[in-house]
């Protein structure tokens, strides 16, 4: 059974009278432990999809069937258990609060959870894992921005998610520094077994992933 099945999802928007379909029935099927990459123009769904997979939006029609629970029709606490607990999101920008320290951004995502351990040994122990151990006590001003996209992967680890949903995480980085972060995705998927989705205009980097899907007005075009 995969661990992520999407089956016929589509999401339409309502804009200014006009129906505009962002996702236009997708389906696919993801395994516990893939390293997929999404492609596409902008505007081709890519963001839509992944904010649908991680339940941030609802989908118009069609399922998101996680490990056998339809997350689209569970109700909203639910859905926020499956955000907090399931899934580490990233984003194309780094996104670290500049009043917390790089140690205290990691421990955020631990005050939502129902677990709520006391985690401030494992955010030292995965800020190391990514290579910057002795920036912990550093705020994101003193920060290079690889070393701020360091943290917020990280900060995507705290509360060991099953999958990661990374929207353009390179973005904005230079090329070996996208190089070092692209090693760093694969080590986390190999080592960590974690299922990792990842958005990317970069053909080069898509192909690095295990799988690799484009999208087209809403559209899988080739897998």
């Amino acid at each position: 059974m995969p661990q992520i099945e999407i089956a016929d999802i589509s999401k339409v928007y309502a804009v200014g009278g006009l129906s505009i379909k962002a996702v236009d029935h997708i389906s696919l099927k993801i395994a516990e432990g893939d390293f997929l990459s999404i492609v596409g123009h902008s505007g081709s769904g890519k963001t839509t999809l992944l904010s649908i997979l991680g339940g941030i939006i609802r989908p118009t029609s069609g399922k998101v069937i996680y490990n056998g629970t339809d997350i689209c029709s569970i109700g909203d606490e639910d859905l926020s258990e499956y955000r907090n607990e399931k899934i580490g999101f990233m984003f194309q920008f780094a996104s670290l609060l500049p009043v917390l320290t790089a140690k205290e951004n990691l421990l955020l995502p631990g005050l939502f959870s129902r677990k709520r351990p006391d985690n401030r040994k494992k955010a030292e122990e995965y800020l190391s894992m990514v290579g910057i151990g002795e920036k912990k006590d550093a705020y994101p001003s003193q920060l290079s921005g690889g070393q701020q996209r360091r943290v917020a992967i990280a900060r995507a680890l705290m509360n060991d998610p099953e999958v990661i949903l990374a929207d353009e995480p390179t973005g904005d980085l230079d090329e070996e520094t996208e190089a070092e972060i692209m090693e760093l995705f694969k080590r986390i998927n190999s080592e960590k077994k974690v299922t990792l989705i990842f958005i990317t205009h970069n053909l080069y980097l898509a192909k690095q992933a295990k799988k690799q899907i484009r999208l087209t007005r809403g559209s899988i075009e080739e897998i």
